[in-house]
C-alpha cells in the first residue's frame, strides 16, 4: 500500500469512528445507521425563546442545535418510528410574551414536553401555566436557583446560579488572583441573583467588589459607568452580562483607556461575544462549560457535523439545545409519547449522553441534572480557548 492510500485510510477509519460513537453516544445505536428514516405521525415538542429582539442570537444558536439533533434522530428511525419535530414560538424573552406561548402549547394537544424559555425570568412567569396543563417545561439555560422549585412539571439541565456564581468568585479570587473587582450587572433577576451570590462568596475569600454598576438591558452608554469604575481602580471587571450588552461594555472601557482584564460567566460563551466585541474582548477569562477542542469522540464528531452544516463552530447554547432535544427523545423513548410519560420518564433517566456534560442524570428531588462541568477559559486570537493557567496581565487601570 502507498504513502497516500495509507494516509486516506485512516482518515477514512477515524471519520467513521467519530460517526460511529456520536450515534452510540446518543443512544442511537451503530447499526441503525443505515434504518429507514422516521415516516409515521410526527411527535411534537413546543420551544420558547427569542427569535427577535435583544436576544435573538441565543434563539439563532438554538435552532441550528435543534435542527442537527431531529436530524440525527429522524435519520435513525425517530422514535419507534415517528419522526420527532418542534414548533418553535418566538416569545423575544419577554415574560408578557412567554405566558402566551405557554397558553399557546398547553392547548396544543400535541407538544408533548415544552423547552425554553431562554431567561429564568421569562420561564418563570411561564411555569404555572405549564403546571396547569400538565406538560413539562424544561429549562435548559434557566440557571435561576428557584426555576426548579415551582412544581414537578419544571426540569432543567443548567447550572444553577447558586452553583456558578460562587464558582466565579473563586475563579476571579483565588484562580486568578484578583483582589479589588468591578462589576458591570444587567438588571434583571438573573443578574441580581448572580450579583448577591457572588458577591457573599467574594467577601468569604477576602477581596472587595469596590464598585457595582448596575444597567439595563436596553443600555447602550455606558460612559458615567465607565468614569465610576476607573476611579475605584479594579484589578478585574466582572460582566454580568450577556453577549451583546457585554461586548459593547468592553469596547467601550476600551475605549476609556482602561485595559483592567475582563472575567465572566459562561453567559458570554459565544462568538456573538468574540464577533460584536472584536479586539477589545481579547483576554477575557471566562468561566465557561463547553469547548469544542474537548477531545472526547462524541464532542469532536459534534462540532464537525456542526462545522459541515452552518461553516462555524458551536457555542454552548447551541450544544446545549442539541443535547436537550436528546435528553426529551430518551425521556420519550422511556415514558411514551404523551405528557405524562415525559414526566414519569425523567426522573428515571441515568447517565444519558451529552455533549456538553458528558452524561447527566437528574436529581428527582431538585429536577437539576447532578454534577455539571466547568471550564476555565479565555479569548484568544477571537475564539475561547481552555487557559493555561498563564498569569493574567497586571491592569493597567
Amino acid at each position: 500500500m502507498n504513502t497516500q492510500r495509507s494516509h486516506h485510510l485512516k482518515v477514512s477509519v477515524i471519520l467513521s469512528l467519530l460517526v460511529i460513537a456520536l450515534l452510540s453516544v446518543f443512544g442511537v445505536a451503530a447499526q441503525e445507521a443505515t434504518a429507514e428514516p422516521a415516516t409515521g405521525e410526527p411527535i411534537y415538542i413546543g420551544v420558547s425563546g427569542p427569535l427577535t429582539g435583544n436576544l435573538a442570537q441565543y434563539g439563532e444558536q438554538w435552532t441550528k442545535g435543534f435542527d442537527l439533533a431531529i436530524e440525527d434522530i429522524n435519520n435513525a428511525g425517530g422514535i419507534e418510528g415517528r419522526p420527532l419535530e418542534y414548533i418553535f414560538e418566538d416569545s423575544q424573552s419577554d415574560p408578557k410574551q412567554s405566558v402566551v406561548v405557554a397558553q399557546k402549547f398547553v392547548d396544543d394537544e400535541r407538544i408533548v414536553a415544552e423547552l425554553g424559555d431562554f431567561s429564568s425570568t421569562a420561564s418563570m412567569a411561564a411555569s404555572q401555566i405549564y403546571t396547569r396543563g400538565g406538560l413539562v417545561q424544561f429549562g435548559f439555560t434557566n440557571s435561576h436557583p428557584d426555576f426548579t422549585k415551582g412544581s414537578e412539571y419544571t426540569w432543567s439541565t443548567s447550572v444553577t446560579q447558586a452553583q456558578a456564581s460562587p464558582l466565579l468568585a473563586d475563579f476571579a479570587v483565588t484562580t486568578l488572583g484578583f483582589q479589588k473587582l468591578a462589576v458591570f450587572q444587567i438588571t434583571n433577576d438573573w443578574g441580581k441573583a448572580t450579583l448577591d451570590l457572588f458577591a457573599q462568596r467574594v467577601v468569604e475569600l477576602g477581596a472587595e467588589i469596590v464598585t457595582v454598576q448596575p444597567y439595563l438591558p436596553d443600555d447602550k452608554d455606558f460612559r458615567s459607568a465607565i468614569t465610576a469604575v476607573k476611579d475605584a481602580a479594579p484589578d478585574a471587571i466582572i460582566l454580568l452580562s450577556y453577549q451583546a450588552d457585554g461586548a459593547l461594555i468592553a469596547q467601550q472601557v476600551r475605549e476609556a483607556g482602561l485595559t483592567t482584564p475582563f472575567v465572566a460567566s459562561a453567559s458570554l460563551q459565544s462568538p456573538d461575544y468574540t464577533e460584536l466585541g472584536g479586539d477589545a474582548v481579547e483576554g477575557t477569562y471566562v468561566l465557561g462549560e463547553f469547548i469544542t477542542t474537548d477531545p472526547r469522540p462524541e464532542v469532536q464528531a459534534f462540532v464537525t457535523k456542526f462545522n459541515e452544516a452552518y461553516d462555524e463552530d458551536p457555542d454552548l447554547f447551541a450544544a446545549l439545545a442539541y443535547d436537550s432535544i436528546f435528553l426529551i427523545a430518551e425521556a420519550i423513548k422511556v415514558g411514551g409519547p404523551t405528557r405524562e410519560g415525559v414526566l414519569a420518564a425523567l426522573p428515571q433517566l441515568k447517565d444519558v449522553p451529552s455533549v456538553v456534560y458528558g452524561t447527566v442524570t437528574f436529581d428527582p428531588e431538585t429536577r437539576r441534572a447532578l454534577d455539571p462541568k466547568y471550564e476555565n477559559l479565555i479569548v484568544k486570537d477571537g475564539a475561547f480557548v481552555v487557559w493555561d493557567g498563564t498569569a493574567p496581565a497586571a491592569s493597567g487601570g
